[in-house]
């Protein structure tokens, strides 16, 4: 607390420091990044944003959010440094592991953010380090203190949207990446105004780069731009363009497609583990993006509207998604949905991709008084966004499957996850795009041969999502193979989602649950086998004969003595015999305790007859039942409810009869008859006991 009040008091006045002490803030602000986020090693802790909480500690929280705010003090300290071209080194070893690589391979990424900043030792690879303006430095330290700093033993009960690292990322993404207006907050405190952007520097040693690389959008129009009376936008533009690329590459560059496809083997560890915060975080930028991008105006959606007057920040919200987010956004949810635990946690990557499948639940107009069904209708002007996204769609979809079919939905947590998905695509018009995107890409290439030899490339600043496409299916197609390609690779195989391969997944996975609770029958080798059933358009359906062999073994756990009155007893004996019966054992229950627990043959014998059959030897699938179960245990008890079956009363009068006819009166018949069943009796125990030795 006193920390953040001291450093908040100091430099509240920064914008009105003499430039005499520029060099003096130059000196500490190095130190000032690294005290409030930490450092990046994570030993230092600073100000510890991701547990502050405004409920928690008013005063730190208050403080703390006026000073980093936006429009606050430190911002106009950075404003302030960069007006003067500062340079702040930043070492290459705490970047994501795929940008990491790269630079220490001498290959430059394909991120404009990296372009001109690289410096290398003289002595060789080691100690590589970024020049980057203060901005940059500020937003690099920003986003990574998400990732390097460890939350404390006592945040795991934190909610992540009351943080002040969780609201200032909202803050920032507002302010940035506005959804009103061609331009963004002026920097009205930076001295002299608003300074472009500075002049591109060159490495010291040339780079294998691969892939093409265009000069940013944004900085283009900067550097380019010299009269006096320019649009404001060319000048502050570039903070958007430089604040989307740091949150992308911090929070999602950590696998590349390289690495995805080595990925796949169960033996590969894992560089990356994300974190349940990281995910939320992901979703606000998410959200903000689809806001940012459906803010153009009606004329300016299609690329064919494009044109010189188009203001810098408009061209970048229609190129902002495909070029920045898409394929590291791919590679990301790919990673989680294959190695997130099967758990109720896995809801946070869900709703963060159900986000970014839906882009109309952030158009900022509202939909015309209709039915309800019109309402929910997905509007023809999204099937290019679905096309030009149909892996997130298709294969994504086809991997919550898999997770879906591993997971206990017995929990309500992981059912209504499935539930929330099914809910989603079912959104009327949606499943008629994603059909008609996996058309097109399954379309054979035999319409335009001049573009045979053109490579599938993902798409950059300068292609297809900033220049008009001719109307032609072909194009189309082409766009969504290069989308596919792109994400994937040349030799991807491609499991279209409405497939016979899915369906027959599903109708696995259906006649599983099925047969679990019976079991499955085995062949002569002693395979499992599914019921019988033939396989129709719509996947396996089950015979006949398959429908009487799927049966439930449903069994009675409760007390054998609280049975409904089966139709072969009589009701009124029943009822008069359970009476008598629990009289008994009322009022013998310490007597009967007490035979049973000896440990010679009369005990042994108690057991037999006054222990409860069946109860020992049932399994409780559920473990409320075997909970509750065990809380109603009793002791040895009598039962003569089987004195109140039909079969027993026709089985003793049949015995009576018998004796009658050899003379035996109703007495002597009873006593041989008892004598009988003690016998029985006798032996049944000497088996039973016998059969527990060899047990043990």
């Amino acid at each position: 607390m006193l920390m953040i009040f001291s450093v908040c008091s100091f430099f509240k006045p920064a914008q009105s420091f003499p430039c005499t002490l520029s060099q003096e803030l130059h000196t500490i602000f190095p130190w000032l990044v690294e005290s409030i986020f930490g450092s990046l090693d994570g030993v230092l802790v600073g100000w510890n944003l991701r547990c502050l909480q405004g409920r928690v500690n008013p005063m730190e929280y208050s403080i703390a959010m006026e000073f980093l705010d936006p429009g606050g003090p430190m911002m106009k300290l950075v404003y302030k440094l960069q007006a003067e071209d500062y340079k702040f080194d930043f070492p290459v070893s705490y970047l994501p592991g795929p940008v990491k690589a790269s630079i220490q391979e001498r290959v430059l990424p394909d991120s404009p953010l990296y372009h001109n900043k690289v410096q290398f030792p003289a002595t060789g690879g080691l100690g590589l380090n970024l020049a980057l303006n203060p901005f940059e430095y500020y937003m690099f330290f920003f986003a990574l203190s998400l990732i390097t700093q460890k939350p404390l033993p006592g945040a795991l009960h934190i909610r992540t949207s009351d943080c002040a690292y969780f609201i200032l990322v909202d803050r920032y993404l507002s302010w940035f990446l506005p959804t009103e207006g061609s331009v963004l907050p002026p920097l009205s405190s930076s001295p002299g105004g608003p300074s472009p952007s500075p002049a591109p520097r060159t490495p010291a040693i040339p780079f294998a780069s691969y892939g093409l690389h265009h000069t940013s959008l944004l900085k283009r129009h900067v550097s380019h731009q010299t009269s006096v009376n320019a649009d404001p936008a060319s000048h502050e533009i570039w903070r958007s363009e430089t604040l989307l690329q740091v949150f992308v590459e911090m929070w999602l560059h950590h696998y590349s497609l390289e690495m995805y496809q080595k990925m796949q083997s169960p033996h590969a560890k894992e560089s990356f583990t994300p974190t349940e915060e990281h995910v939320l975080v992901v979703r606000l930028l998410l959200k903000h993006l689809h806001a940012f991008s459906n803010s153009l105006k009606p004329e300016q959606v299609s690329p064919s509207a494009h044109s010189h007057a188009t203001s810098p920040l408009e061209e970048f919200k229609r190129a902002a998604v495909p070029r920045f987010v898409q394929q590291k956004l791919y590679l990301f949810l790919q990673h989680c949905f294959g190695h997130w635990p099967l758990d109720a946690s896995f809801r946070a990557v869900l709703e963060m991709w159900l986000s970014y499948l839906q882009p109309w639940r952030y158009a900022p107009e509202k939909p015309a008084p209709s039915s309800d069904c019109q309402a929910r209708c997905v509007s023809e002007r999204w099937a290019p966004f679905v096309q030009e996204n149909l892996l997130m769609y298709t294969k994504l979809f086809v991997g919550f499957l898999s997770r879906a079919l591993r997971t206990d939905l017995v929990s309500p947590k992981n059912a209504l996850m499935v539930f929330r998905v099914a809910k989603v695509f079912a959104q009327p018009n949606l499943a008629e795009m994603i059909q008609k995107g996996e058309q097109l890409f399954l379309e054979p290439e035999l319409v335009i041969p001049h573009r045979q030899h053109r490579l599938f490339t993902a798409p950059t600043f300068t292609g297809s999502f900033l220049s008009s496409w001719p109307p032609a299916v072909t194009d189309t197609s082409f766009r969504v193979k290069s989308h596919v390609y792109s994400l994937e690779g040349q030799d991807c195989k491609y499991t279209p989602m409405f497939g016979p391969e899915v369906r027959t997944l599903l109708s696995e996975a259906q006649l599983a649950q099925l047969t679990l609770a019976l079991g499955t029958t085995q062949d002569e080798n002693g395979k499992k086998q599914l019921p019988d059933c033939i396989v129709g358009e719509d996947g396996l359906i089950l015979t006949p004969l398959g429908r009487y062999q799927v049966r439930f073994d449903i069994e009675y756990q409760g007390d054998l003595e609280l049975q409904p009155i089966r139709s072969y007893e009589i009701a009124s004996l029943v009822r008069m015999l359970f009476r008598l019966s629990s009289a008994i054992n009322c009022r013998f229950a310490g007597q009967m305790a007490a035979l049973c627990s000896r440990a010679d043959f009369l005990g042994s014998f108690c057991r037999y007859h006054l222990t409860e059959p069946g109860v020992t030897g049932r399994h409780l699938l559920s473990p409320v039942a075997r909970e509750s179960a065990a809380s109603r245990a009793r002791g040895p008890r009598l039962s003569l409810r089987f004195l109140g079956s039909y079969r027993t009363l026709l089985s003793l009068l049949l015995a009576f009869f018998v004796a009658s006819l050899f003379c035996i009166g109703p007495l002597p018949c009873a006593l041989l008859l008892m004598l009988g069943y003690l016998l029985y009796a006798v032996a049944m125990t000497l088996l039973t006991e016998r059969s527990k030795l060899h047990q043990l």
